[in-house]
């Protein structure tokens, strides 16, 4: 990128605007006048000032020169090259592309999401969490001492702050004891280092800060948002696969929005890193005045990425992609209960279940590969960040580029692998039994690939019944009701005749039940009005 010069220190070149260049459209031809005229400055809009901001931690402060977020321009095709002979592949993309271990954290920021950042000790993960606590307005030193370190003596009112002892001699009940709360507590962004090392019943609290925004202590109650009411979360934590002091509750495990894996250091970047040893220098001390957002900056961007839209054709390929997962033949006896949940929940090993299915190829069945569905919370956070990038990227709307780009890292600790599945068992694919980013980005695409073999693209007859109930049941008549009821027992055979259960018709089925229980009811409703004038 192209940098503003002049500064009066490295730390303060930035990326020159417009970091995503406007592309000149058949009603924008240049004139002769447009070409000598004085160049019209870039106004700085929060999408801009977010790239502007990116561009800088990934050229200035964050020494981690990996671009592991690809998009590829509209007609053209990624360069790759062999690399060794163990089936490695070096990919060139041809679109601005980004570092995830940078990106996804920022993205974090701009929505008050909840990071988890993953990797081995001195990585940088405490050092790019840091860095998004001055970006909201915070010192570097203020951020470095309200970062709470995790360790297994951590109490609650470690975490939280302590009674008064003045009140806790004098009070006659505990709505009179006064908290001294912590600080940190209220700060827009909030950092947990090392989380995995921390007490149980410690992490409960920590639960409830994330998941509710507020914490308690002796019957007092503290409101944890900032005035802007973007609150983000940084967690750290050395793995992902169940390690550290305690286990961490499933729970709060549940609610990292994403899952960023911090890589290791590029040799060829010690000369910067010998410079900042020899001054002395944290990036988090340099950070540009003008790219701190305001607490009203913070609300309006948050609000425009939520706005940004989610096309019908996205959303159908997502709708498909979940709809793969949660049904798992032998699950439960009725048909609703046949779920991976209803095993786990049950005490059963869906592993197990999954290996004793002989109502469906495993080798084709995607479902096959996890060992459970997707909660609406997962999904939540899919459509959040999804929006985030697209909006990143100055789209007007969410593409299939964006949902692919982010899916991996928001659905990371959310879908998990069955190892026990045939796939992982194939000599190409060994790599996928511990990179869940890249087993989570295949899934996706094999998905897009099984989508448009089975032409759902062209059309959607279960989308079709759907719209057809939302014009609303006033003034049908009984023979029209009747006619619909008859197409949806119609869909159901044609699912039915296959003589195969997949997921992906699992919640067609269910949806097609729903629809015909309306027009049943209302079948029912017209009869009694008829009968009872």
């Amino acid at each position: 990128m192209a940098h503003e010069r002049g500064a009066a220190d490295r730390w303060q070149e930035i990326s020159a605007s417009p970091t995503v260049p406007r592309h000149i459209g058949p009603t924008d031809r240049l004139t002769a006048d447009d070409l000598f005229a004085e160049p019209v400055p870039q106004p700085d809009d929060l999408d801009e000032k977010l790239r502007r901001t990116y561009f800088w931690l990934v050229n200035r402060a964050v020494i981690s020169p990996y671009y592991d977020i690809e998009f590829d321009a509209e007609g053209t095709a990624a360069t790759t090259f062999p690399i060794g002979d163990a089936g490695a592949q070096l990919t060139l993309p041809t679109a601005q592309s980004y570092s995830s271990a940078v990106l996804l954290p920022l993205l974090t920021f701009a929505v008050g999401g909840t990071c988890l950042l993953i990797g081995g000790p001195g990585r940088g993960k405490t050092t790019v969490a840091v860095l998004m606590g001055v970006l909201a307005g915070g010192s570097a030193e203020d951020v470095r001492r309200g970062v709470q370190q995790g360790q297994p003596q951590l109490t609650i009112s470690d975490l939280v702050g302590l009674p008064l002892p003045r009140d806790l001699v004098n009070a006659s009940s505990l709505a009179e004891i006064s908290i001294a709360w912590r600080g940190w507590l209220t700060r827009p962004v909030k950092i947990v280092d090392e989380y995995n090392r921390i007490p149980t019943k410690t992490q409960s609290a920590l639960l409830t800060m994330v998941a509710e925004g507020y914490v308690e202590s002796h019957d007092q109650m503290l409101y944890t948002a900032p005035s802007s009411g973007v609150e983000s979360w940084f967690f750290t934590a050395n793995d992902d696969a169940g390690g550290g002091t305690f286990p961490v509750i499933a729970a709060l495990r549940d609610r990292m929005d994403v899952t960023v894996g911090a890589l290791p250091f590029n040799s060829r970047f010690l000369g910067e890193l010998i410079a900042r040893v020899e001054a002395a220098e944290t990036p988090e001390q340099h950070v540009p005045p003008q790219l701190v957002f305001t607490s009203d900056e913070q609300q309006r961007l948050r609000a425009t990425i939520l706005a940004v839209p989610f096309p019908d054709d996205v959303r159908r390929r997502l709708e498909f992609f979940v709809s793969h997962f949660e049904f798992v033949q032998h699950g439960g006896r009725r048909f609703e209960y046949r779920t991976k949940d209803t095993v786990a929940t049950g005490g059963g090993r869906v592993s197990e279940i999954i290996d004793a299915n002989t109502g469906a190829d495993l080798e084709s069945d995607l479902g096959a590969q996890t060992l459970n569905g997707l909660s609406v919370r997962a999904l939540t956070s899919l459509i959040t960040y999804a929006k985030a990038i697209a909006h990143f990227r100055g789209g007007t709307s969410v593409t299939l580029a964006d949902l692919s780009a982010i899916l991996p890292f928001v659905l990371r600790g959310k879908l998990m692998p069955n190892h026990r599945h045939p796939r992982f068992d194939r000599a190409g694919d060994i790599e996928l039994t511990v990179d869940h980013t890249s087993w989570l980005a295949d899934l996706f695409a094999t998905s897009n690939r099984e989508f448009d073999t089975l032409g759902l693209g062209d059309g959607d007859p279960v989308a079709e019944l759907i719209d057809r109930l939302d014009t609303g049941l006033d003034g049908l008549t009984a023979l029209e009701v009747t006619r619909r009821i008859t197409e949806i027992q119609v869909q159901i055979n044609d699912i039915s005749r296959t003589q195969k259960a997949y997921g992906r018709n699992f919640d067609d089925l269910l949806t097609l039940k729903y629809l015909h229980q309306r027009y049943t009811n209302y079948l029912q409703w017209l009869t009694d009005v008829g009968s009872n004038p």
